[in-house]
């Protein structure tokens, strides 16, 4: 079980394998919980895993790096490949390939961070995000009237300057080649880390209480990303839904390919609906790992 690592989402990686782990033990596994540092190679190859399920989150483990490094040692590993995972965590290359599978992307550019403090690049309102990491670390929302963002010092020199969708916020799960129910997500404000992580931070309902037309679309598009991506195994896409327009109104804003794992997590929430419980998820997680694509 690889958890913690070296990302600003260290925290949520290390409660989603730590749910993980004691899942797979209850279902009969022998689990080994390594916190992922830089001897992490060396590690592995004296332990000699059948199978690494990676619980990492954000930089280094889920952008393709440890994978590369475990096809490398030849051990199998859960969630998504190399290319699949350096794609989805690039958030403009990911929206280029969704854009090209036919899915509504949400109007963005690439800017550097000295320029978006200077003048506003779209007329707001507007998201500015890092293009790389994920659990909404770093988002910044600029309202209209509002002047251009002050941008903390740890953000990178190069963002992503992204459309404001108004409306819900809706989230659908892959597993394999099947989606999942839609998941509409109830917050006081922005879906931001808080909301995503702490108990209470944000509600569910799941399924969604939304016209099929757009359950069905929402589903669609999920599946499309997924494959259009390659990913493999479990991933979810998140969505904001304008529901004065409809349809029309339904974007796609990232996938997820190694969604949060923990109590308050939204993929498990949707397996669970789907009749597999939490403990069927992770066993499920194990026997579809590869060594590749």
């Amino acid at each position: 079980m690889l958890l913690g690592g070296l990302s600003a989402e260290r925290e949520v990686s290390l409660s989603s394998g730590r749910e993980c782990a004691r899942a797979l033990r209850e279902a009969g596994y022998e689990v080994v919980e390594v916190d992922a540092g830089r001897d992490l190679a060396h590690r592995l190859a004296e332990i000699r895993p059948d199978v690494c399920f990676n619980a990492l989150h954000g930089r280094w483990g889920e952008d393709g790096c440890v994978q590369g490094m475990l096809e490398w040692l030849g051990i199998p590993y859960t969630h998504s490949g190399v290319l699949a995972s350096a794609l989805a965590i690039d958030k403009a290359r990911a929206k280029q390939a969704f854009a090209a599978a036919g899915i509504p992307v949400p109007h963005s550019l690439l800017a550097h961070r000295d320029e978006i403090e200077a003048r506003h690049i779209m007329p707001p309102p507007y998201v500015v995000k890092p293009n790389d990491e994920g659990s909404s670390v770093g988002i910044h929302i600029v309202h209209e009237g509002s002047a251009p963002p002050v941008l903390g010092p740890d953000m990178p020199q190069t963002l992503m300057v992204e459309q404001y969708v108004p409306g819900r916020e809706l989230t659908v799960s892959v597993l394999g080649d099947r989606a999942t129910c839609v998941t509409e997500i109830h917050t006081e404000g922005w879906y931001d880390y808080h909301a995503k992580y702490a108990p209470g931070g944000s509600r569910h309902t799941c399924p969604a209480r939304i016209p099929d037309e757009i359950a069905e679309a929402a589903r669609d598009y999920a599946l499309r990303a997924h494959m259009a991506l390659g990913c493999r195994g479990l991933s979810r896409s998140d969505f904001r839904w304008d529901d004065s327009r409809g349809v029309d109104g339904l974007y796609i804003l990232e996938i997820n390919t190694q969604p949060g794992m923990t109590p308050t997590s939204l993929s498990p929430e949707q397996a669970a609906v789907e009749g597999m419980s939490f403990a069927d998820l992770c066993a499920w997680l194990v026997e579809d790992a590869s060594c590749g694509r």
